[in-house]
């Protein structure tokens, strides 16, 4: 394949491309309606035979006087506002959100800063991302040898997907990006991700070494970075370069819904894809096969007075409430809840391999849902249940001994991750984000105030036993020890009288 005249490979500032797309109009904004009114009623009027031409020469600059004096209705400044103001909310889905100012608040920069690469322009131009442009420049030439095809043919359907993106992202950062540089931006980014999914996915086998070498020494910081809220470019594009350089999608996000948890399901229900579900970016994209599909309940009625929303692991256990991992059929995150076991019961939920680079991705989810949904209560489940589930964490563990409950019952899993003091200290902090309680939430939190007004009795009993059980543990154990040296005593008597 021979790449056409314009393409510049690497080494090279993006500002530098020379590249030119000659069918490309970024757009300009239309007249207002007003004048849009005005100027066909001009036109039909000297269209009419009525009016002849020495009439309409006449009229021709009387009119354009005249319209340069015509008032603007302030009204109109108004209704431009609200417009505009409704398609950003109509868009809220497929935007590319900045961090809101609680997860700014909450984190130390690790959760929301790069470390090695930018993609898209939030973090573009940072000084300790930009040894990552060159491997993007490499990632991009790989990419089109690849796919067999031209860099023109390439590039045109990037612009195709890209035609309107600019407006999803944040007017103030986007004003000092020109149109060009944009679009070059997005076909760079958008080549290194698909080279990293192809990575990812064993397709490198005929991938260039030094890039298989940089993806695979980087793996960890670009794991970390692809998934930033504010790192994200539209997945439109990156499913237009997909369609010139395939890859086994499937695979990689397979290995993202299993990303949270260190102990794999050995059986487990292959994967199929929603084609369906539109994703805004790759983010979007992982965190609906994370949270999954199919808790639906609505809240029930609990005839008391008031409803507990705190409620610690040991206390849970105290009452006879046992914690379950789901760890057999599935660990989709939507799937939380309580069942009843007998006359006690148990609350479920996926488990979770807790370190840094897993807690930063649940803060980044956690964040595109409170960027998306404004309203949990009225959304369906699945919009929240990433801060559904962080929420119920958070409020199971007051205390060391709670995470240790949470290891003892595998919610919690592995011993390389953060430890019990450095567990608590995130879920601790997690408390003072606005996680907003969905249906899903509600639901479990109702359920457990259920439990404990229609098992008050059994509690207690069960409690008195929890908390005491050390002592009457030793006490059977004094009581076993001193019914065996009574049977050895017996025993000696016997034989002795024999």
């Amino acid at each position: 394949m021979e790449p056409t005249a314009a393409w510049v490979p690497f080494n090279v500032q993006l500002s530098n491309w020379t590249m030119e797309y000659a069918g490309w109009d970024p757009g300009y904004p239309v007249e207002s309606e007003s004048t849009e009114m005005v100027e066909f009623e001009y036109a039909a009027a000297t269209d009419d035979d009525s009016v002849d031409k020495e009439d309409q020469q006449e009229f021709e600059p009387h009119f354009h006087n005249m319209g340069m004096k015509i008032p603007i209705n302030p009204i109109h400044v108004f209704e431009d506002a609200a417009r505009e103001f409704k398609v950003d909310i109509d868009m809220m889905k497929m935007k590319i959100h900045k961090y809101p100012p609680s997860i700014q608040v909450f984190d130390n920069k690790f959760f929301t800063v790069p470390r090695l690469v930018a993609i898209g322009p939030y973090h573009h131009g940072q000084n300790q991302l930009k040894q990552a442009e060159k491997a993007k420049y490499v990632a991009a030439y790989h990419c089109i040898m690849e796919s067999g095809h031209s860099v023109q043919d390439m590039y045109d359907a990037v612009v195709t997907a890209a035609y309107d993106s600019r407006s999803l992202y944040d007017k103030d950062v986007m004003a000092d990006i020109s149109e060009d540089d944009f679009l070059h931006m997005m076909f760079y980014d958008a080549c290194f991700l698909v080279q990293y999914f192809a990575l990812s996915t064993n397709g490198s086998s005929t991938m260039d070494p030094s890039l298989r070498g940089f993806f695979d020494f980087n793996r960890k910081a670009i794991r970390h970075d692809i998934v930033l809220l504010e790192n994200q470019i539209p997945w439109r594009v990156v499913e237009a370069v997909l369609r010139f350089r395939p890859v086994d999608l499937k695979a990689f996000v397979a290995f993202w819904k299993k990303y949270l948890q260190d102990r794999k399901v050995v059986v487990e229900k292959p994967l199929v894809l929603d084609d369906s579900f539109e994703p805004p970016h790759l983010l979007g994209l992982l965190r609906f096969y994370i949270v999954g599909k199919g808790n639906t309940k609505t809240p029930i009625e609990v005839k008391t007075n008031t409803i507990s929303f705190s409620v610690s692991a040991i206390e849970l256990a105290e009452n006879g409430i046992k914690l379950k991992a789901n760890e057999e059929e599935t660990t989709e995150l939507i799937h939380m809840g309580v069942n009843k076991r007998g006359i006690f019961a148990e609350l479920f939920m996926a488990p979770l391999s807790l370190d840094d680079e897993r807690a930063s991705f649940l803060i980044n989810m956690a964040a595109l849902e409170l960027c998306t949904t404004s309203n949990f209560q009225e959304a369906e489940p699945e919009e929240s249940a990433v801060c559904s589930y962080l929420l119920l964490l958070s409020l199971l563990v007051h205390r060391e001994e709670d995470v240790q409950e949470l290891r003892t019952k595998h919610l919690l899993q592995g011993g390389a991750g953060l430890v019990n003091k450095d567990a608590l200290t995130f879920f601790t902090r997690l408390q003072s984000l606005p996680l907003r309680g969905s249906n899903c939430y509600v639901r479990i939190m109702m359920e457990i105030e259920k439990y404990k007004v229609n098992r008050q009795m059994q509690i207690k009993v069960h409690a008195f036993f929890y908390k005491n059980k050390r002592t009457i543990f030793a006490i059977f154990s004094v009581v076993g020890v001193l019914v065996s040296i009574l049977g050895t005593l017996m025993s000696l008597k016997k034989r002795s009288m024999v």
